[in-house]
């Protein structure tokens, strides 16, 4: 069963729970009786994992309220790693392919 949204002009938002694909462009409010169109919105990621749920709603905020940044990040080490003296006579001697 999948849950799918109408809008009533009178009552707002309501949710009918149908079988996938049967969801008609308009149904009967429950409230008023008035007819109320099917809207789309978001899948249900209750289910999702939190790192993925995080990252959207992160997304999402982004959207209104960018961030602001106070600084540059910081520059990575862009030195190569020393090698001992040892190592690089070794290093030498690898087969290459």
């Amino acid at each position: 069963m999948v849950t799918y949204q109408y809008r009533c002009a009178r009552d707002g938002v309501l949710d009918v729970r149908r079988p996938m694909g049967a969801a008609a462009l308009d149904t009967a409010c429950p409230v008023c009786g008035q007819s109320a169109v099917r809207v789309f919105s978001a899948p249900m990621l209750a289910l999702a994992p939190r790192a993925l749920v995080a990252a959207l709603d992160r997304a999402e905020k982004t959207r209104d309220e960018p961030g602001v940044v106070a600084a540059p990040p910081p520059r990575p080490d862009a030195r190569p790693p020393r090698v001992a003296p040892g190592d690089a006579a070794r290093m030498l001697r690898l087969p290459r392919p």
